[in-house]
């Protein structure tokens, strides 16, 4: 069996978030290793990656999405905004993207967007994007209104996630500061396809690689597919999973990574300050061995609001948040209890970080 220490230890390290973890990986390859993060808040996704590489600034993850285009931010995993590796973006959106859909069948419906509605509305939104180019939501807004495309509400918003779920667009540049939509066949090369089964395969492997310990069940909320289908998933690579016990559960690993149930724990204390909706909260059907219940309204407070959490040897120890002014950056951090002077020296580090990604000189606040 497994103490709690280990499994936290260990899921850190395949995330990235221990100093002895080799953290100088490129922006793709990264979220590759780690199956994306959700990017809602797109600062927020780029310090996700900040926090798992050494080195990187957030100049070079907007050149990875912007001009590389090795990148993308798009809908995929819980039928949420995520930054992915491109390559990976076709087969993740052949497999997710038809059971979201789905899924909000009847909502569209509600927003005056039934089958032929929307059917026009694709049409329409294919034929503006190939004639215009990048297009805020504004300006799409305005110009499928002209065309009779019902956009008030959220109904534009369901569009335009219906699109990007069909693999027809996804977000490329930023126009005056609002992201801009584009055709994703014009934006990015979007990889080898793969069947059902072998990308919903592929995807528990991928998940395995970067969450494990973990199970199905922890598949299936992180990434939004069935139940069954992420069982399904995980007997077809049986015979690449390690069994082990978590909680006086079964939980699995990679047997690629066995040897890593053999390597001694770090003794350095992890210092990471995660950003909101953070991959390494998000990933898993529960967060009991990651925020304490005592503090779990402080994290995630309602209302699909999940905080950026100060992170000590894979527990949160508080939550933080920053403030910038011109080339001034101040991170104040509110911890669930007093800090021990060797989390406040690295915490200061982790500031100082914060602040060299974002181009920022960084102050840190203690709250008491």
């Amino acid at each position: 069996m497994l103490t709690d220490d280990h499994v936290r230890w260990l899921r850190q390290r395949a995330q990235f978030l221990i100093p002895a973890t080799e953290r100088t990986r490129g922006v793709a390859q990264l979220l590759r290793a780690i199956g994306g993060v959700q990017a809602q808040e797109l600062p927020a996704a780029a310090l996700a990656l900040r926090a798992r590489t050494a080195g990187l600034t957030a100049q070079a993850v907007d050149h990875a999405r912007l001009d590389e285009r090795s990148i993308i931010r798009t809908w995929a995993m819980r039928g949420t905004l995520h930054l992915l590796a491109s390559e990976d973006a076709g087969w993740l959106l052949a497999l997710l993207g038809p059971m979201f859909m789905a899924a909000t069948t009847r909502r569209r419906a509600e927003l005056g967007l039934d089958a032929d509605t929307t059917a026009d509305g694709i049409q329409a939104l294919r034929k503006l994007l190939a004639a215009k180019g990048p297009q805020t939501r504004a300006q799409l807004a305005e110009r499928l209104a002209a065309q009779g495309i019902p956009v008030a509400g959220q109904a534009l918003f369901h569009l335009i996630g219906y699109a990007a779920q069909a693999g027809i667009v996804c977000q490329g540049p930023d126009r005056d500061g609002k992201p801009a939509y584009v055709l994703l066949a014009d934006w990015i090369d979007t990889g080898t396809a793969l069947a059902p089964d072998a990308a919903a395969t592929e995807l528990a492997r991928r998940y395995l690689a970067a969450y494990g310990p973990a199970t199905p069940e922890d598949l299936a909320a992180w990434s939004g597919l069935a139940r069954g289908v992420a069982r399904a998933a995980w007997q077809r690579m049986s015979s690449e999973l390690l069994e082990v016990t978590v909680e006086g559960r079964a939980a699995w690993l990679l047997k690629l990574h066995a040897a890593r149930l053999n390597e001694r724990p770090d003794q350095r204390m992890s210092v990471r300050l995660l950003p909101g909706y953070d991959s390494y909260l998000l990933g898993y059907q529960t967060r009991e061995l990651t925020v304490a219940a005592a503090h779990a309204r402080r994290v995630h407070p309602g209302g699909g609001v999940l905080r950026p959490v100060l992170l000590v040897d894979g527990r949160a120890a508080g939550v933080w948040r920053s403030t910038q002014r011109k080339r001034q950056l101040v991170i104040a951090v509110d911890p669930f209890a007093e800090l021990p002077t060797t989390a406040l020296d690295a915490l200061a580090i982790e500031a100082d970080d914060v602040g060299r990604f974002l181009g920022r000189v960084a102050t840190l606040q203690i709250e008491k």
